[in-house]
C-alpha cells in the first residue's frame, strides 16, 4: 500500500505543484487551512508537509495540536527564514523546516528519508547481532555472513529461543516445551 502524505498550504499553486510532484509515488491528501489540515489529520497521514503562514488558525497552532495524537513526521514548508522561525517550528513538533522557495527534488528526497526512517522506527529494531550472523525477530529472518539462512517455522523458534536466551542451557525436552 502506498504512504499518505498530507499537503497544507493556502497556496493553492504551491498545493498543486506539490501535490502532482508526488501523486505518482504517493497517495495525496490536501488541505488549504489549518481548520482542514486537523481535518485531514484524522485520515492517518504516513507524513505532512505543513506551511506555517495561513489565515486563521496556523501552521505552528496545528502542528502543537496534532502532535500528540499524530505521530507520523511533520516537515514545515514556509517562507519563514529566521532562526527564530525554525526553532519554534522544532518546538512545536516539527520533524524537518525547509524554507521557500525550495527544489522539489530536495523535497522529494527529504520526503523519502523521513518516511523510511519511520518504516525503521516501526519494524521495532527487532534485530540482534551474534558476529557473522543476524536474527530479524519482526520478520523472521536470519542471515549469516550477508546471506540469507532458511529456516523452518520450528527452526527459527528455537534460533529465538536460544538468541535471546545467550548463555542458558537448555536440555531437548526443556526446548520441546519451549518451542
Amino acid at each position: 500500500m502506498r504512504e499518505k502524505l498530507l499537503i497544507v498550504d493556502d497556496e493553492p499553486g504551491i498545493v498543486e505543484m506539490t501535490a502532482s510532484y508526488f501523486a505518482p509515488q504517493y497517495q495525496v491528501l490536501t488541505a488549504r487551512s489549518g481548520a482542514e489540515a486537523l481535518e485531514k489529520a484524522g485520515e492517518r497521514p504516513d507524513l505532512i508537509l505543513l506551511d506555517i503562514n495561513m489565515p486563521g488558525m496556523d501552521g505552528l497552532t496545528v502542528c502543537q495540536t496534532i502532535r500528540d495524537h499524530i505521530a507520523c513526521p511533520i516537515l514545515f514548508l514556509t517562507a519563514r527564514v529566521e532562526s527564530a522561525d525554525k526553532i519554534a517550528g522544532f518546538q512545536a513538533g516539527a520533524d524537518d523546516y525547509i524554507v521557500k522557495p525550495f527544489d522539489l527534488d530536495e523535497l522529494g528526497a527529504r520526503v523519502a528519508a523521513h518516511l523510511r526512517r519511520e518504516q525503521r522506527r516501526q519494524s521495532g529494531g527487532a534485530v540482534r547481532f551474534f558476529g557473522e550472523l543476524a536474527v530479524d525477530y519482526a520478520a523472521r529472518t536470519a542471515t549469516a555472513g550477508g546471506q540469507p539462512v532458511v529456516l523452518a517455522r520450528k527452526e527459527f523458534d528455537i534460533l529465538e529461543l536460544l538468541s535471546l536466551n545467550p548463555g542458558q542451557v537448555f536440555d531437548r525436552e526443556r526446548i520441546y516445551e519451549t518451542v
